[in-house]
C-alpha cells in the first residue's frame, strides 16, 4: 500500500494503521503493509513517527510500482492528485481518496480510469469526514428512491454561524475564533464562500440521484454577507441560520436542483440543533422515510477513520478477486439552474411609514406570481420595516420580485433576503 500525503489526515492514517495492524489484518484476511509515503519535503517534522526509508518525493514512481496494489490519496487539490490517481487506477490498482475538490470537479475522469483499469475507487472520506454517508446512499438505499438530501457539510461555517447565534458575535469575530481554534484555515475562502460545501453537494447528488453532477453545476452562496442582525432577527422568529447543501428532485422527477446557500430553518428541525463544527445530513427517501446522519465532519482522526473503512473494503475486494460497485449514472437527470428551483423566502424591507405601503408591496408580489404566507410591520418612522415570508415560488420569480421592489418609491431598501427551508 502507498500513501500520498502525510499531513493532518495522512499522519492519522499512519497512526491508525500502526495501532490497529492486528485488527485490520483480521478484518481483511491479510496484513496491511505500508510500502511508501509520498511527501513534498523529506525533512519536515511530522505528527507521527515514519520510517525514513518509506518517505519519497517521487509520488509518480511510488504509485506505479509493481509491489503497490492500493493507493491512499490525502494530498488534496486537483493536480498532481488527478494525475497520480489516474496513473494508479490505469494500472489496475485500487484507490482510496478523501479529495472532494477533485471528485466534485472531475470525478468522471477518475471513475472512467477505475473502470478501464478494473480497480476500485472509494471516497467515503470526501464528504462529512467520519460520518458514514456515501456507502448508505450507494448500498443501503440502493433499493429506494431518494427525493431529497439536506445537510450541513462544512464544519467551519457551522461553527461560525453557531457562535453568531449563541453569543451574538459578528461574522468577523466568529471567523477569527474559528481560526484560533483551528477550525478555519488562514485563508478560509473555500469554506466561507461555499466552495467546499458545493463540491460535497455534487458528490452527494451524484450518489442520491444516479446522475453525474459537478461542482460547477451547483448554485453556490457563502456566508460572508450574514450579519449579527440577520442572525438575531431569525432567532427572534424561532429560526436559526445554517449554510445548507440541498439536493432535491424536481416535482416532475425529470431534473434535480443542487445548491449551497445560507437558509433559515425552524429551531424544531433536527438540523437546527447541530452545533459548533459538527456536520449532519438529512435524507428523505420514499420507503425509508427520513434519515439523519450526524457526527464529526472534519479533522485528522475522523477523516482517517473513514479512509481506513474504505481501505478495509478495497483490500477485501482484492483478496476475493472482486470489485466494488461502479459509479451509477443510469438516471442521467438534468441539473436544473437555480432559477427553476422552487423555494420560500424571508424578506425584510425598509419602507416609508405611510398608508398604502403594504398594498403596494403585495401587488408587486402578486404581479410575479409570488404569494405571501405571512407579513408583519415593525417600527415607525425611519425605522419602519415590513417582514414578509412567501409561499413556495421559483427562484426566478423571487429574484424578479426583489429587483422590482428596489424600484418602488415606498421601499427605501431591501434590508435582507434569505431562503427558508425545513418547515414546509
Amino acid at each position: 500500500m502507498a500513501l500520498l500525503g502525510c499531513g493532518v489526515v495522512g499522519s492519522q492514517v499512519i497512526r491508525l494503521i500502526h495501532e490497529q495492524s492486528a485488527d485490520l489484518a483480521a478484518r481483511i484476511g491479510a496484513p496491511v503493509e505500508l510500502a511508501g509515503v509520498a511527501v513534498r519535503r523529506l525533512g519536515r517534522k511530522r505528527d507521527v513517527e515514519v520510517d525514513p526509508a518509506l518517505l519519497t518525493t517521487d509520488a509518480e514512481s511510488l504509485v506505479t510500482r509493481d509491489d503497490i496494489d492500493i493507493v491512499i490519496e490525502v494530498i488534496g487539490g486537483i493536480e498532481p492528485a488527478r494525475s497520480l490517481i489516474t496513473a494508479a487506477l490505469s494500472r489496475g490498482k485500487s484507490v482510496v481518496t478523501a479529495n472532494k475538490a477533485l471528485l466534485g470537479e472531475d470525478g468522471a475522469t477518475l471513475h472512467e480510469a477505475a473502470r478501464a483499469g478494473r480497480g476500485d475507487l472509494y471516497f467515503e472520506a470526501s464528504v462529512a469526514g467520519a460520518i458514514p454517508l456515501l456507502r448508505p446512499l450507494r448500498e443501503s438505499l440502493a433499493g429506494d428512491h431518494v427525493n431529497r438530501v439536506l445537510g450541513i457539510v462544512n464544519g467551519t461555517t457551522n461553527y461560525i454561524l453557531d457562535k453568531m447565534d449563541s453569543t451574538g458575535a459578528s461574522f468577523t469575530d466568529a471567523l477569527e475564533e474559528a481560526q484560533t481554534l483551528g477550525y478555519a484555515e488562514a485563508d478560509p475562502t473555500a469554506d466561507i464562500e461555499g466552495f467546499d460545501a458545493a463540491a460535497k453537494a455534487a458528490i452527494l447528488a451524484g450518489h442520491a440521484f444516479h446522475s453525474r453532477v459537478t461542482a460547477a453545476q451547483v448554485h453556490r452562496e457563502g456566508i460572508t454577507e450574514i450579519t449579527a442582525t440577520d442572525v438575531a432577527s431569525a432567532k427572534a422568529m424561532g429560526y436559526v441560520i445554517k449554510l445548507l447543501a440541498i439536493c432535491a428532485r424536481s416535482d416532475d422527477g425529470r431534473s434535480v436542483g443542487v445548491r449551497v446557500h445560507p437558509a433559515m430553518i425552524p429551531r424544531t428541525h433536527p438540523l437546527a440543533g447541530v452545533r459548533e463544527a459538527y456536520n449532519a445530513v438529512f435524507v428523505e427517501a420514499e420507503s425509508a422515510g427520513q434519515l439523519m446522519f450526524y457526527g464529526k465532519g472534519a479533522g485528522g482522526a475522523p477523516t482517517a477513520s473513514a479512509v481506513l473503512g474504505d481501505l478495509v473494503a478495497v483490500a477485501r475486494n482484492r483478496l476475493a478477486g472482486t470489485r466494488g460497485a461502479e459509479e451509477s449514472t443510469y438516471a442521467s437527470l438534468r441539473v436544473h439552474p437555480i432559477g427553476e428551483t422552487v423555494t420560500r423566502c424571508h424578506v425584510a424591507l425598509d419602507v416609508a411609514d405611510k398608508p398604502g405601503v403594504l398594498a403596494t408591496v403585495a401587488e408587486l408580489f402578486a404581479k410575479h406570481d409570488v404569494s405571501i404566507q405571512t407579513v408583519r410591520q415593525e417600527g415607525h418612522g425611519d425605522d419602519a420595516q415590513l417582514v414578509i415570508v412567501t409561499h413556495r415560488a421559483t427562484d426566478a420569480d423571487l429574484t424578479a420580485t426583489m429587483e422590482d421592489l428596489r424600484e418602488l418609491d415606498v421601499v427605501r431598501a431591501v434590508a435582507s433576503v434569505m431562503r427558508v427551508e425545513g418547515d414546509d
